[in-house]
């Protein structure tokens, strides 16, 4: 309890440190004059493309993606008062823009796509608009954010410490609580470096970052569950667990989970630091609002913690290790879709739609054949893994 409090304290530390050199005064009174700016750059891709300069046209999106609808912070404004969701559909519909420009498509379906964009940019800034500033909204906002970038990170070094507490090997908890806190300040130190070394506003150097970290995540977190399915259904899984045996968690064991965790806080930490402050710029009133409800999040957090790490010890042990194992592998599969998401957004990865597909963010899910199908093989993967080694313990069990 005391480590995840002080890394709770720590994390403050950071952010308000971060906050400090980065935060600046909002350029734009209303959202909608953001938006305006951005439809002139979208009627400049319209008039390149009409003119037969399909990559001027594709350049004039870009600037406004990234110059505008995440440099003003338009993205995380619908992500924080909006919804997941939505935001997702305006970033695919910026992809669907350019895939009709490379395809080469008729000037007429290129200005179509153009207008719809334009519109749903239009409707998010009049809804965003429409929100008076208020002391709860900018507590709930602020809150959101923690949370959702937070949750995840929590649920893998909770699953992950719980596990080596109940195999008898606690004592590697402090790789993985060492990671988590390395990771804190790696994140802290990417925010700077995308804010002003590597001058994000017009480039996609975050999104290949948070791309190339979540796939690796994937790796990582896809071969600790295994690992766990394979403790959890061998030959000497009961005396593994009943005589806890310390040498099963070897070095490159031990690697993996703090692997996994270090991965799982950096990939969120840079995010939030950004999200952040876009926030503290956007609010003048209530900028004391919005450090509670990063502190209110922060001890959910440790609630959600706490619930996982303890409250698995009440759970046959069993069932436990394949639970964790199985959140394990869900967590990887999210990552895929999130990784590629991020890698789609950088113009890395293909864009090819699917429409009856709907866009689930807590899960990875999102309607594109290169999100999806990455996810597939994973699960197709998780599942045989789980049968391979029930098959295996089971054969063990009545040779035995």
């Amino acid at each position: 309890m005391k480590k995840i409090v002080l890394s709770c304290i720590f994390s403050i530390l950071l952010v308000s440190s971060v906050l400090g050199v980065g935060a600046e005064a909002a350029k734009y009174a209303s959202w909608n004059e953001i938006i305006d700016e951005m439809h002139t750059v979208l009627d400049k891709a319209d008039d390149a493309y009409r003119g037969g300069d399909a990559d001027a046209g594709k350049n004039f999106v870009n600037d406004a993606y990234f110059g505008f609808y995440e440099k003003e912070g338009v993205e995380r404004a619908v992500l924080s008062y909006v919804s997941g969701k939505r935001a997702s559909t305006v970033e695919y519909q910026f992809s669907a823009v350019k895939r009709l420009m490379t395809e080469g498509a008729s000037v007429s379906e290129v200005r179509e796509s153009l207008r719809l964009l334009k519109k749903m940019l239009r409707e998010d800034a009049n809804q965003l608009d429409g929100k008076e500033e208020s002391a709860a909204g900018v507590f709930a906002a602020s809150i959101l954010i923690i949370l959702r970038e937070g949750f995840e990170a929590i649920l893998v070094i909770a699953a992950i410490a719980a596990y080596l507490t109940r195999s008898g090997n606690g004592a590697s908890n402090r790789v993985v609580y060492g990671s988590s806190v390395a990771a804190l300040i790696a994140s802290a130190l990417a925010a700077v470096a995308l804010q002003y070394v590597f001058e994000m506003s017009g480039t996609a150097n975050q999104e290949i970052m948070e791309g190339a970290a979540m796939l690796l995540a994937v790796a990582v977190l896809f071969f600790v569950s295994n690992w766990m399915v394979s403790k959890a259904e061998s030959e000497a899984w009961k005396n593994y667990i009943e005589n806890k045996v310390q040498t099963a968690v070897e070095t490159g064991s031990r690697f993996a989970l703090g692997a996994a965790a270090f991965l799982a806080v950096f990939r969120e930490g840079a995010e939030t630091i950004l999200f952040y402050q876009a926030l503290f710029a956007e609010t003048e009133t209530y900028k004391n609002m919005a450090w509670a409800g990063f502190g209110a999040g922060c001890v959910v957090l440790v609630f959600i913690f706490l619930a996982v790490r303890y409250g698995s010890l009440v759970i046959p042990i069993k069932p436990f290790f394949m639970g964790t194992s199985v959140l394990m592998y869900i967590m990887s599969i999210a990552f895929a879709g999130g990784g590629v998401k991020e890698l789609q957004e950088a113009d890395v990865v293909s864009v090819t739609p699917v429409s009856f597909v709907e866009s689930v963010d807590i899960l990875g899910i999102y309607p594109t054949v290169e999100t999806l199908l990455p996810q597939m093989a994973l699960l197709a993967l998780a599942v045989a893994s789980i049968f391979h080694y029930r098959a295996k313990g089971r054969k063990a069990r009545t040779a035995a």
